[in-house]
């Protein structure tokens, strides 16, 4: 049985398919390389290419291997899910003492709050993997040119009052009538595990592996206060 752990280990010599003057490259290469780009001053967009061949070669593996995972992916669901009702309910609560207090919104003046939620911006302190270049690579991976989906965030920006009839379970995607965004997994193995949307978006939708996101527990928000002036 394989160790999912020892999969983003530099210890590993898995060799990846691709061209690289004719040679194969190791995972520790690519990342390396990932790490480079995002050191480098230069323009860098076009290696973004290497953060999903990252994703797409470990989640392939990663894939072979669900029933692994389950716990620590239960776990991150549910921490992801602690976050987004936090920012959730702040936003609103922020919108609610704005909108009731004349000292602070005038007659005239439109109220708007914008709420996004990331990933922690530390190197997950749960992952079996520990070394200088990792946070590093967590940076890069974070990075809007190497994962441009991510620049907003784990899903869509929560906008108000745009978005103030749209309730927690919406915004998840748990208003469903079979609330589970387990695409691209193991439909029995996964079937009762309520995932969310906004796992989903960074799972399909975004270059991050399922390695990367199963040990994260921490996470990080962004509220915006923004108020326009009528004419």
């Amino acid at each position: 049985m394989i160790n999912i752990a020892s999969i983003d280990s530099e210890r590993t010599n898995i060799l990846i398919e691709l061209n690289n003057g004719g040679n194969p490259w190791c995972l520790k290469e690519l990342e390396d390389s990932i790490i480079q780009s995002y050191d480098t001053s230069i323009k860098y967009e076009n290696d973004k290419c290497l953060v999903e061949l990252r994703s797409l070669f470990l989640n392939k593996i990663t894939l072979s291997h669900q029933e692994q995972i389950l716990k620590p992916l239960l776990e991150f669901n549910e921490s992801l899910r602690e976050a987004l009702l936090e920012m959730y309910d702040r936003a609103h609560e922020i919108y609610e003492e704005i909108s009731n207090n004349a000292l602070l919104l005038k007659d005239g003046e439109a109220l708007e709050i914008t709420a996004e939620c990331f990933l922690g911006s530390t190197y997950p302190k749960l992952h079996p993997i520990q070394n200088d270049s990792r946070q590093n690579l967590w940076y890069a991976l974070q990075d809007s040119g190497l994962n441009p989906l991510y620049d907003s965030g784990v899903s869509q920006t929560l906008c108000l009052p745009f978005d103030m009839n749209i309730s927690f379970d919406s915004f998840i995607g748990m208003d469903l009538p079979s609330p589970n965004w387990n695409e691209g997994l193991d439909q029995e193995l996964t079937k009762s595990m309520n995932l969310l949307y906004q796992f989903h978006n960074l799972f399909s939708h975004m270059n991050f592996a399922l390695t990367d996101l199963i040990y994260v527990r921490e996470f990080r928000t962004e509220i915006k206060i923004q108020i326009n002036k009528g004419n």
